[in-house]
């Protein structure tokens, strides 16, 4: 018998780890159809909060809060593409300027205020189709995240209503709740991501290999159909 489980990811759009987990989680549940059946909900941490609305250069701003040479960056960006390629996501650029427009970080405030409004109001399929076209967006396109034109083009492209979107990124309803979810994860002890949050209890942090998300798994769902 199938076992449905809830996973929420917590997670930013400029984190390339949660991007790769993502794509190793992708592959645990391939191994895992017709025994686990999973519900994936994407929860908000913001990994630079104090970002301004301008951005700054993404190899400026590593090397500014992890204190590494641009060659020690290089040498991380060619170990993480291939731990990308192997979890079958692309953290490369795939647009045609040339040169490539710079790699930048920006604030995402407004990225998980509209995650938020996607869930509540079309639920977690559409809401991670729009996760990943953020990811998108970021990685692979360069687009300006922190732009909220940009960002309600990126909703209009999933099938959200872009006035809607337009609305709940005004809303200071919703951008409370996406305050007290980051706080809710931070009781959690979560301090870094992607933190997957099974079944509301059981956490399994950082990007990990597809064997271990399986293994991880199949423990929850043995302890969920015990608990029936």
């Amino acid at each position: 018998m199938t076992q449905s489980l809830t996973i929420d990811i917590y997670s930013d759009v400029m984190c390339p780890w949660c991007l790769i987990g993502y794509g190793q989680l992708g592959k645990a549940l391939e191994q895992l159809d017709g025994e686990i059946d999973a519900q994936i909900r994407w929860r908000p941490f913001e990994l630079n909060p104090d970002m301004p609305t301008e951005g700054e250069g993404q190899e400026a701003h590593l090397q500014r809060k992890y204190g590494r040479s641009a060659e020690q960056g290089a040498e991380v960006r060619g170990q993480m593409k291939k731990v990308a390629d192997s979890a079958g996501v692309s953290l490369s650029y795939q647009g045609d300027q040339d040169p490539a427009p710079d790699a930048m970080m920006w604030n995402t405030r407004d990225a998980h205020k509209l995650l938020g409004f996607a869930l509540e109001q079309a639920g977690p399929q559409v809401q991670t189709k729009l996760k990943l076209a953020l990811f998108k967006a970021h990685f692979n396109e360069r687009r300006r995240i922190g732009d909220r034109e940009i960002l309600l083009d990126i909703a209009s492209e999933v099938g959200l209503h872009r006035e809607a979107a337009k609305t709940a990124l005004d809303d200071k309803d919703l951008e409370a709740r996406v305050i007290a979810e980051e706080s809710r994860a931070m009781d959690m002890n979560i301090t870094g991501v992607p933190a997957m949050i099974v079944e509301g209890k059981f956490m399994i942090p950082g990007a990990q290999a597809p064997d271990v998300y399986v293994n991880a798994l199949r423990r929850v769902a043995e302890k969920a159909r015990d608990s029936v």
